[in-house]
C-alpha cells in the first residue's frame, strides 16, 4: 500500500514498556479519520491527549497515521533516534507502518540542527503526499511540525488542517513565537487554535486561550505549558471542526495588527551590558536552551596589570531594582551571595545565578 522510501520503519529502535500502550485497530469508516502532524517533546502532549480522546466510546474519530521528522542522532552518545512524537506513538503501541518520515528529494545523510521547534522548514515531497492522499483523511493536525505545508498538501484534507500555534494571532506569527514573546517582556500570550493556509500562521482562528506570563519563566517551561492547554482546547473544539460549523464561525486575522516572529540566530546569543537589565533578563528567559546567552567580561589583575578575557554563559537571571550602580561602579562586576551582579545600562543591575565559565582566551 504504502512505497517503501516513504516509510521510515523503525523495528530498529527499542520502545519503552508503557502502561498505557493503546490498541490500534485497522481504519473504522464509521470514524473520522486524523493525520497528526508533528515532532518535538510539545508535540507528543498534543499526539498524547489525541490518542486518549480517539480511545473514549464516544470518540467520532481514530488517528490514521502520524508524520514527524526522520531520526536523528542526539544526546552524548550520538545514537539515532526517533523523534519524541515517534517515540511516543511506539510506546502507546501506534503501527511503526503507519508512522511517516518523509524528507525532501535528495536530502543528503547530514542534517542541520534545528533553531528552534518550529523552524526546520523543507517542502514535502510528492511521493509522499500521493501517499497521504491515499489515506483519504478528513482532518490534519499540526503541532510544531517544522515543514513548510505547501498548497498541494492543503487541498489533501476534506475538512482541512488546523494548527496548534503558541500565541494570541495575528501576533507572533512565524517561527519563534514564544521566545520572541518573551524577549519583548510580553505580561499576557496564549496559544491559538487557527486553519492553515498558505500565508504564513494568517489562517482563520477557531480560538484562542490568554495566559498571564511569569517574569521568570523560560521559553521551554512556556512553551510546554501552552501546547498543554493547546492540546485541550483542541479537543474541546474537535466537535465543531468535524461538524463545519468552526470554519463557519472562524475569524479571519485581522493582518494589520500581525506581528512576526523570525526564527533565531546563533548571532542573537551575546549580551550587551550596554543595554538595560531588564531587556537583558528577557533575552536570557527567551533564549534558554538554545542557542542560550552569551558575555564577555574583562579580568583585570591591578597587581600585574595581566588580563583575560572569559566567555560566560548566562543562564539563569534577575533584575535586581534595589541596587543602584553608581559612577565608579559603571564597569565592576561584583560578587554578591555566589551571584555575579553586572552593571548595566541605565544605571541598572543584572544578577546572574549560574553563570559557568566556557572558555578563557589570554
Amino acid at each position: 500500500m504504502y512505497s517503501p522510501s516513504l516509510l521510515r520503519r523503525f523495528f530498529c529502535f527499542n520502545s519503552a514498556s508503557s502502561s498505557s500502550v493503546t490498541t490500534f485497530s485497522s481504519t473504522n469508516s464509521k470514524k473520522m479519520s486524523l493525520v497528526f502532524f508533528g515532532s518535538p517533546q510539545v508535540s507528543a502532549t498534543v499526539l498524547d491527549a489525541l490518542f486518549n480522546a480517539s480511545a473514549a466510546p464516544s470518540s467520532s474519530f481514530e488517528v490514521a497515521a502520524i508524520v514527524t521528522q526522520p531520526p536523528s542522532r542526539r544526546d552524548r552518545g550520538r545514537k539515532l533516534m526517533p523523534s519524541p512524537v515517534a517515540q511516543h506513538a511506539l510506546d502507546r503501541g501506534f503501527p511503526s507502518e503507519l508512522i511517516f518520515t518523509p524528507e525532501r528529494a535528495g536530502e543528503s545523510g547530514g542534517r542541520r540542527r534545528p533553531t528552534n521547534f518550529l523552524s526546520f522548514v523543507f517542502f514535502l515531497s510528492e511521493t509522499f503526499l500521493s501517499s497521504l492522499r491515499a489515506l483519504q483523511p478528513e482532518l490534519c493536525i499540526t503541532a510544531a511540525y517544522g515543514n513548510i505545508l505547501p498548497t498541494k498538501f492543503l487541498n489533501i484534507p476534506s475538512l482541512g488542517t488546523v494548527n496548534i500555534h503558541p500565541s494570541l494571532l495575528p501576533f507572533y506569527r512565524g517561527a519563534a513565537p514564544v521566545q520572541r514573546a518573551l524577549q519583548d517582556g510580553v505580561k499576557e500570550t496564549g496559544v491559538s487554535l487557527a486553519f492553515t493556509v498558505r500565508d504564513l500562521d494568517a489562517g482563520p482562528v477557531i480560538a484562542r486561550e490568554r495566559l498571564e506570563v511569569d517574569d521568570q519563566i523560560k521559553a521551554s517551561d512556556l512553551l510546554a505549558l501552552l501546547f498543554c492547554k493547546g492540546s485541550k482546547l483542541l479537543i474541546n473544539k474537535l466537535p465543531s471542526i468535524f461538524d463545519g460549523s468552526a470554519k463557519v464561525n472562524a475569524e479571519p486575522q485581522d493582518d494589520s495588527k500581525a506581528t512576526l516572529a523570525p526564527k533565531i540566530t546563533p548571532e542573537e546569543s551575546w549580551l550587551s551590558f550596554d543595554e538595560e537589565a531588564l531587556v537583558l533578563h528577557n533575552k536570557v528567559r527567551a533564549f534558554a536552551g538554545w542557542p542560550g546567552t552569551r558575555a564577555k567580561v574583562l579580568v583585570v589583575d591591578d597587581k600585574s596589570s595581566n588580563h583575560n578575557v572569559l566567555e560566560l554563559k548566562i543562564i539563569t537571571t534577575i533584575v535586581r531594582p534595589d541596587y543602584k550602580i553608581q559612577g565608579n561602579d559603571v564597569n565592576d562586576i561584583t560578587f554578591v551571595k555566589g551571584a555575579l551582579l553586572f552593571p548595566c545600562g541605565g544605571c541598572t543591575a543584572l544578577e546572574s545565578i549560574r553563570t559557568p565559565c566556557l572558555c578563557h582566551p589570554g
